[in-house]
């Protein structure tokens, strides 16, 4: 099994900035991307930025420019860096990771979520 555990959200100014963390833990062999997606109520959830083991990113139209990912390969962990937030931005975010596992007795696929942390743009 694999955990995501994030961190970061909260309550910022328009215009202000935000950086979420997450971290994977478990059984882990490998990861091929973590990202981040967000989602606010009654729309589907929509990917934000994602990053592969490479470095490739792609990101949202409406966060270039604005948003940036990283990664540590070592600490399995990404980072969302969130600059010029606007009150569009505000959802609940969501890390996600795919990769491989060790179950005990064999190599699995996983593709995993966290529970999300919720980011407010307000004034």
């Amino acid at each position: 099994q694999v955990l995501l555990e994030e961190s970061g959200g909260g309550l910022v100014q328009p215009g202000g900035s935000l950086r979420l963390s997450c971290a994977a833990s478990g059984t882990i062999s490998s990861i091929n991307a973590m990202g981040w997606y967000r989602q606010v109520p009654g729309k589907q959830r929509e990917l934000v930025a994602r990053i592969t083991t490479g470095g490739a990113r792609n990101f949202a139209d409406s966060v270039k420019g604005r948003f940036t990912i990283s990664r540590d390969n070592a600490k399995d962990t990404v980072l969302l860096q969130m600059n010029s937030l606007s009150p569009e931005d505000t959802a609940v975010y969501y890390c996600n990771a795919d990769g491989t596992y060790w179950n005990g007795q064999g190599f699995f696929p996983f593709d995993s979520w966290g529970r999300g942390t919720q980011v407010t743009v307000s004034s």
